[in-house]
């Protein structure tokens, strides 16, 4: 990013694909990577995107983000038959006027290696380009909760928009991944934010949560107030459900395990602020060093 003599901001690594003229929008951003589990903000992310017919306007050129050698491009084949190589990417699609009106934005990509800092810039950037008046953050954890109950979201918010007056700000003080670098820089925009996270169970960390997703886009939902049909991703969580029940079924210690948790799940109805709090911030530490 560029900052010019009155404080203007040039991105420096958007690629724009257009400019489009926005309304007060929201901005919704997720990143695959470690504060993703069951890979539930991504898909939360992209569930948007194709409910509301999001339109791509702009990407984060990789070059400079990512080390290769750990986030490996891919190669594809094309309708043509010729091969074309895939980079992570961060991309920005806009739909109009689903949130009372306003547009939204939203920002998936992938969590960088390199340059954090200038990484959020170039988000921030963009922000500020088209006006964004609100930000929200997906992240996903591993807890130890059940896979038969209602799925935890914990949420925190900074700021001073309406929406997110019934959100508390976080105390979380401890290593911290892009979304928090991210929060801090649109904090020191001006840009009210909120960030929920969804617990997944960690007996099951490698299977993709369709009921996390639908978990985080029942809480934006709610508080953008927007409307959201998720009869198919609704689906997709009771079959989780049931695939993940058969596979536990003959591990006789992890059904021990998850009838205690459905015990203590049952008698306190569900986790409290305070307890989801702490898999937050314990979940943040132990991970500060990958």
């Amino acid at each position: 990013m560029v900052v010019g003599d009155e404080g203007e901001i040039h991105p420096g690594h958007v690629d724009w694909y257009s400019r489009p003229t926005a309304v007060a929008p929201v901005m919704v951003t997720a990143f695959s990577g470690w504060n993703d589990a069951g890979n539930a903000a991504s898909a939360a992310a992209e569930y948007l995107e194709q409910e509301f017919s999001a339109t791509p306007f702009a990407t984060i050129d990789a070059e400079e983000f990512f080390d290769f050698t750990s986030v490996r491009p891919t190669l594809e084949l094309t309708s043509s038959g010729s091969r074309r190589i895939q980079w992570p990417s961060t991309t920005f699609s806009i739909a109009e006027g689903v949130v009372d009106g306003r547009d939204l934005i939203i920002v998936r990509g992938v969590e960088p290696q390199l340059r954090w800092r200038t990484f959020c810039d170039s988000i921030i950037a963009v922000a500020t380009d088209l006006g964004v008046t609100m930000s929200v953050t997906f992240g996903a954890l591993l807890a130890d909760v059940p896979h038969t109950r209602p799925t935890i979201v914990y949420g925190s918010a900074t700021g001073g928009a309406p929406e997110l007056s019934n959100l508390e700000p976080s105390t979380y003080e401890g290593p911290t991944g892009i979304v928090g670098v991210l929060h801090s820089a649109l904090g020191v925009q001006g840009v009210p934010y909120a960030s929920f996270w969804a617990a997944v169970p960690t007996y099951v960390p490698g299977a993709v949560s369709p009921k996390a997703a639908v978990a985080l886009l029942k809480r934006v939902r709610d508080v953008l107030g927007i409307e959201l049909s998720l009869d198919d991703l609704e689906r997709e969580s009771r079959e989780y459900v049931r695939q993940v029940g058969s596979y536990v079924e003959e591990d006789s210690e992890t059904i021990e395990f998850i009838a205690e948790l459905e015990q203590h799940y049952d008698e306190n109805h569900q986790a409290s602020p305070e307890q989801l709090v702490f898999e937050v911030e314990q979940f943040l530490r132990q991970r500060g060093d990958h």
